[in-house]
């Protein structure tokens, strides 16, 4: 990550693209079908943007939040990341724009978001 000034905190969006279907357990929420295709993820960090960001585009790391468990799969890459600089948090608004912006569907219900009480999930699926 490059950027011209360091951002502190914000929202982010992982466009990430899954060349194969297939299956995966998502730590506690369970067993899930990802379809080939393109995705989006919603995420935040309140401090240690820049990091939380870059950790997210290694492969080498401790399978903590649900994104992890996707991004550990050979066939989950991350295509773009989107940044939204800004010291409140605003994922949920974020993502609800994007959802109603796009076809979408979700494919977790609760994923990225079990806290959350406006997000089906933090985790969407484009429809082409």
């Amino acid at each position: 990550m490059n950027y011209d000034k360091i951002i502190e905190s914000g929202t982010y969006q992982l466009h990430i693209s899954i060349s194969k279907n297939i299956k995966l357990t998502i730590g506690k929420l369970g067993e899930f079908n990802f379809l080939k295709g393109n995705y989006i993820y919603t995420g935040s960090a309140m401090k240690n943007f820049q990091q939380r960001v870059a950790r997210h585009l290694r492969k080498e790391k401790k399978l903590k939040w649900h994104i992890d468990y996707l991004l550990d799969n050979k066939y989950a890459k991350i295509k773009k990341v989107i940044v939204y600089p800004s010291k409140i948090k605003n994922e949920c608004e974020i993502n609800i724009s994007t959802i109603s912006s796009q076809n979408t569907e979700i494919p977790v219900p609760k994923f990225g978001s079990s806290d959350c009480r406006i997000c089906p999930s933090h985790l969407i699926k484009i429809i082409d």
